[in-house]
């Protein structure tokens, strides 16, 4: 097939009349770009070029369909498109990522490697996918929904049931994201469930640990008081304020790394588990505790 043939195949002028065709049924089969652009457009002229080229490069992955939206609007205003250029993915029918103006070529090539990657997955990979994306911008509503929906799906998917027993978790309601969590294996080795079970463990220590005030005030008195520190970050970490609990263990560690068999060590690595392998207390804290440890 000539380089010209090619083209034509993967880069198509669009309209509102095939619209439907061309993009909606066709990215059921493999992912496809649309430009909404208009000939009076400066950075569409710019970045016109550079996305033809990448779509090319991507040797048949994907493909572009091209919409002068002065002439064809309708699809335009249902997608709420307000200045332009405006690319859209669509893949398996729907409208799965989108940038607007004119981007370096670099960035196109990542936004075409994240469509292709996004049109391999599976409904659970998206739908866990769709959950982590609401925790990070804390729609908790919306991360609940798509891990319900991915355990509609495969009811004994270990990272739906860790994921939604951790929405219950930061929501404050310890007790339901305990049944949630008892719905994965007992024996299970993966990282997220683990999680959620430290995080759960440290939760239950609120009861007990409710109030910093009395721990604060003994280490007032005495700063050297480790079981007040451990007790203070205990709290801390019940109340899901890591950050401050590492800190008050990695003081134990730093000053008495032997204190009480090693407590203050394991309950930091117990935080780290309940927060997660990304994040910041945790990358930040094993470095400072690799920092005691090995000076």
């Amino acid at each position: 097939m000539t380089e010209l043939a090619v083209a034509t195949d993967l880069i198509k002028d669009g309209a509102d009349q095939t619209f439907m065709q061309d993009v909606v049924e066709e990215s059921k089969k493999q992912p496809v770009i649309v430009d909404f652009w208009a000939s009076w457009c400066g950075p569409c002229r710019q970045l016109g070029p550079n996305l033809e080229k990448a779509v090319k490069s991507a040797n048949g992955a994907v493909k572009l369909v091209k919409v002068d939206i002065d002439k064809n609007p309708a699809f335009a205003g249902q997608l709420r498109v307000q200045s332009i250029p405006a690319v859209f993915a669509f893949a398996d029918g729907q409208p799965v990522d989108f940038f607007q103006g004119n981007l370096p070529e670099s960035d196109i090539k990542a936004f075409i490697g994240r469509l292709v990657g996004e049109a391999g997955k599976s409904d659970i990979d998206r739908l866990l996918d769709l959950g982590r994306e609401s925790v990070e911008v804390a729609d908790m509503g919306g991360a609940a929904q798509a891990y319900a929906q991915a355990l509609q799906l495969e009811p004994a998917n270990v990272k739906a049931i860790a994921g939604l027993a951790r929405v219950y978790l930061s929501g404050g309601d310890a007790d339901q994201a305990r049944q949630i969590a008892a719905m994965a294996p007992a024996d299970s080795n993966d990282p997220e469930i683990q999680g959620v079970r430290a995080a759960l463990e440290l939760a239950g220590a609120q009861e007990s640990h409710s109030d910093t005030a009395q721990f604060e005030q003994a280490l007032a008195r005495n700063p050297k008081d480790h079981q007040a520190r451990f007790d203070l970050a205990t709290a801390l970490a019940a109340q899901n304020r890591f950050q401050e609990a590492a800190d008050q263990l990695l003081r134990i560690v730093e000053q008495d790394r032997e204190w009480n068999e090693q407590a203050a060590r394991k309950q930091l690595l117990k935080i780290f588990d309940a927060a997660g392998p990304g994040a910041e207390v945790t990358r930040d804290g094993r470095r400072r505790l690799s920092s005691i440890l090995f000076s």
